[in-house]
């Protein structure tokens, strides 16, 4: 990677120093492949973390509405609990 693609890059959010390689034997260019895959991947993560918006409620409109009330049906004996 150049230098000046990597500054315009940005800071990587993965610290290349903190990686240990368990294998033996592991050439410089291996050790660069992984460290690039990784630092891809971690800045993916952050992006995606970064551009994910949280869950919203119902927004107020929604939130003041009262549900519609039952019909009104007419008919014999209907009224005859009313007591106003």
């Amino acid at each position: 990677m150049s230098g000046a693609h990597q500054a315009s890059a940005g800071p990587s959010p993965l610290d290349p120093s903190q990686l240990r390689f368990l294998t033996k034997g592991v050439t410089p260019e291996e050790i660069a492949a992984v460290t690039a895959v990784l630092a891809t991947a971690a800045a993916e993560a952050a992006a995606a973390a970064r551009d994910a918006r949280p869950q919203r409620g119902p927004d107020g409109w929604q939130r003041t509405q009262r549900g519609l009330r039952s019909p009104l049906t007419p008919g014999p004996g209907v009224w005859r609990s009313f007591s106003g």
